[in-house]
């Protein structure tokens, strides 16, 4: 049985691989973290054979993690990311595996089998977190995907796709020209990813595509009313008001 260590500040992330790997009957999940710190106490406790680890996690992040684990024995590490630069880079740098959100049952056993072939070697896992902390943990200028269901089918979405982010409650929907998807990320989380200088808040529940806006009308109470390019209107509060004003005087 591998002792494994699920990594990831998104509750349903977690959620969703740890039901993944129930079903595999090699593996046996001993814990989850939420962030990197607290990965690094999990480890320390329970000694896991293999971590799922995601890249993009508040207080300390993944790259930093297996940075920390640089130098003594330590776990296999697959690296579990919604944004397709870092796995590239990670897997350049001599990942054992990295999985790419959403993470599909046959592609979830393949990363275990040969998680499962080099385990009880501590020598080339040791050179594997070597190469891992090695990669450069800037976030990705380009290249980067958004992962959006529809019923039982996943897309991958492009940022110049994108029109807006909106949050309802605890979904997240991702507003294309021609359709509404559900995002797999919450709101902060998605915002970390962006491009600033593409993508702006508007409200505590919105994010828009600065390229899709066709028209800013000002409205009462100081606020402002955007209309994007598939004539969806949006509020933007008092709040990020200032962005609007930025926006126009560029």
């Amino acid at each position: 049985m591998m002792k494994t260590l699920i990594v990831d500040d998104e509750p349903i992330a977690r959620r969703i691989l740890r039901e993944g790997l129930e079903t595999l009957p090699e593996v046996v999940v001993v814990a989850e973290a939420a962030n990197g710190k607290e990965a690094l106490v999990r480890i320390a406790e329970f000694k896991p054979d293999l971590v799922f680890l995601d890249l993009q996690m508040p207080i300390m992040g993944g790259f930093e993690v297996v940075r920390e684990l640089r130098g003594g024995p330590s776990p296999v590490i697959i690296i579990v990311t919604a944004f397709d630069q870092y796995a590239i880079d990670a897997f350049e740098a001599g990942a054992i595996d990295y999985l790419l959100k959403p993470v599909s049952e046959a592609r979830l056993r393949r990363a275990v089998e040969r998680a499962r072939k080099l385990q009880g070697n501590p020598i080339e896992i040791s050179d594997e977190i070597t190469r891992i902390g090695s990669v450069d943990s800037r976030q990705p200028s380009k290249g980067q995907k958004f992962v959006g269901r529809v019923g039982e089918e996943y897309f991958f979405l492009d940022e110049a796709e994108i029109l807006a982010f909106q949050a309802e409650r605890e979904l997240v929907w991702i507003v294309t020209s021609k359709q509404r998807l559900l995002a797999t990320q919450s709101l902060r989380k998605i915002e970390d990813g962006l491009r600033r200088e593409q993508f702006l808040r508007v409200h505590r529940n919105a994010i828009v595509n600065v390229n899709h806006v066709r028209r800013v009308t000002a409205a009462s109470s100081g606020r402002w009313l955007l209309t994007l390019s598939n004539s969806l209107q949006l509020v933007v509060s008092k709040r990020q008001a200032h962005k609007i004003r930025l926006m126009l005087n560029r």
